[in-house]
């Protein structure tokens, strides 16, 4: 019996400086696959080449993964700045109209770090370019040098609305994260419920209201050893049953 597909949103890289590529990083994979229990497909996130439409039919879910380039914000009414920092808008022109069809179909999907920010933005919310530049807030970023034990390293504290759905995966209203961003969400879109906060009030875990299908998003990245990892393994799980669900109804 064939295992559900999880189409992962792919980036766009230079390999080399010279050959362009499409990518997705091992760990999304080995998350969806291990511990959704899905099959993994990078999905080349790009308008020429993939529709919305057919996205949709083929794959019964999607990770929108973290990613060096942010959205556009034009894509919320604010003019480009250099803090805005690298943009993708062929990954822009694919998984903003994709999260509000997976909005209203109910087909699940999991918003990882830009995915996370990409949800907010295609619900009609805004984002800040640079969270550690605002008062009160702390670094978010990942550290520029280390090993990649180190850039992805538990560094601070979440906090959930109690009784909300994130305690409910969770089992728990305080868990500690890594952090690897540099934007955040500056006002959340219609129908985004911010349920997860940093110790600085920075927003790190919202869902869709009244959306019929699973649709958990988090500011952090918890496919890094999503397997083992007591805060990643039960969002995996939970979307992985999201997904088959789906499937299983189509």
């Amino acid at each position: 019996m064939s295992r559900p597909i999880v189409g992962i949103i792919g980036n766009s890289y230079l390999l080399n400086d010279q050959y362009p590529t499409h990518a997705g990083g091992t760990m999304n994979s080995a998350a969806v696959s291990e511990v959704s229990g899905c099959m993994p497909m990078i999905v080349p996130s790009d308008p020429r080449y993939v529709s919305v439409e057919e996205l949709l039919e083929v794959c019964d879910g999607f990770l929108l993964t973290g990613g060096r380039p942010n959205v556009h914000p034009e894509e919320y009414g604010e003019p480009p700045t250099v803090a805005h920092g690298d943009f993708d808008r062929c990954r822009d022109a694919i998984t903003l109209p994709l999260v509000r069809a997976c909005v209203e179909r109910g087909q699940p999907f999991f918003g990882i770090c830009r995915g996370f920010q990409e949800v907010n933005v295609a619900m009609g919310g805004t984002l800040y370019p640079e969270i550690r530049e605002l008062p009160g807030r702390m670094n978010h970023r990942m550290p520029p040098d280390g090993t990649l034990e180190e850039k992805f390293a538990i560094r601070h504290r979440v906090h959930f609305t109690e009784g909300g759905r994130f305690h409910d995966v969770l089992g728990a209203t305080d868990v500690m994260t890594n952090t690897l961003h540099g934007q955040g969400i500056k006002t959340p879109g219609a129908r985004v419920v911010v349920e997860g906060q940093a110790d600085d009030g920075t927003p790190e875990a919202v869902f869709i209201k009244d959306a019929p299908g699973f649709t958990l998003s988090v500011q952090w990245h918890p496919e890094w050893q999503a397997a083992t990892d007591p805060v990643s393994r039960p969002l995996f799980e939970a979307f992985g049953e999201a997904v088959r669900g789906w499937a299983a109804g189509k």
